[in-house]
């Protein structure tokens, strides 16, 4: 059995990682969400986290027993079991693993600017050189694997686990209003459009938690022109 637990679904955008490749790609699991509230105390989240910190996926079955605590880990070890986790040609698998990789350990402006909050929209008030700076990246690097491998996703026809780690970027982009290519415009609305994407957002807006840390970073980039969630009570 593997047990995915997660944070509240409007912030975490490394949450959302594995819950979309494994959806989309119909690799069974329990979904258990702690919302950030509790991480004001650290060692609610060590219950089920050594880091503190979400994703984490537990296996707990007949043979293996353990806890995996960070999104691009939990891609490799569902890879050892599910061959259609990454492409499968060597070369285009190789790319797709740096490309995930350079966004689990890169843009920096963009997360600290953009703090992801699906169910809001912000218009900014200014963007700093170096968000213009990931963004020209995210341009070039959604460019070439549109190009180089045909799409409609990132490494080819089939969703793989590149693009389950900009599926956050794909909300970022929507919620800050990024100007990107076509084509990578056109890529974010393939994801946004994907059922599981379309799940996770209406689970965004019908959430009954605020954290207000995250909703003073979004108000500090830029002036709130939408708010989707429901009202707290």
């Amino acid at each position: 059995m593997l047990t995915l637990y997660i944070a509240n679904k409007n912030y975490s955008s490394w949450s959302l990682r594995p819950w979309v490749l494994m959806r989309m790609l119909e690799i069974p699991f329990q979904e258990r969400l702690v919302p950030f509230a509790a991480h004001s105390n650290w060692e609610e989240f060590r219950r089920f986290s050594p880091s503190g910190k979400v994703p984490a996926l537990v296996i707990d079955d007949a043979n293996e027993r353990g806890t995996i605590w960070d999104s691009l880990a939990i891609a490799e070890f569902l890879a050892e079991q599910y061959t259609i986790v990454w492409p499968v040609q060597r070369m285009t698998r190789a790319w797709a693993r740096s490309a995930a990789a350079e966004m689990h350990s890169g843009f920096g402006a963009l997360r600290e600017e953009c703090s992801m909050s699906c169910a809001i929209e912000i218009r900014l008030h200014a963007q700093s050189d170096a968000l213009r700076r990931d963004v020209a990246r995210i341009n070039e690097l959604w460019t070439e694997g549109l190009t180089r491998f045909g799409g409609p996703f990132l490494a080819g026809e089939k969703f793989t686990a590149v693009d389950a780690f900009f599926c956050p970027v794909a909300f970022r982009v929507q919620t800050y209003g990024l100007t990107l290519e076509p084509a990578a415009a056109a890529y974010v609305q393939r994801l946004l459009a994907l059922p599981p994407m379309c799940e996770w957002m209406q689970s965004a807006k019908d959430e009954p938690w605020r954290d207000a840390a995250h909703d003073e970073d979004c108000l500090r980039a830029g002036a709130l022109l939408r708010d989707l969630r429901v009202q707290p009570r």
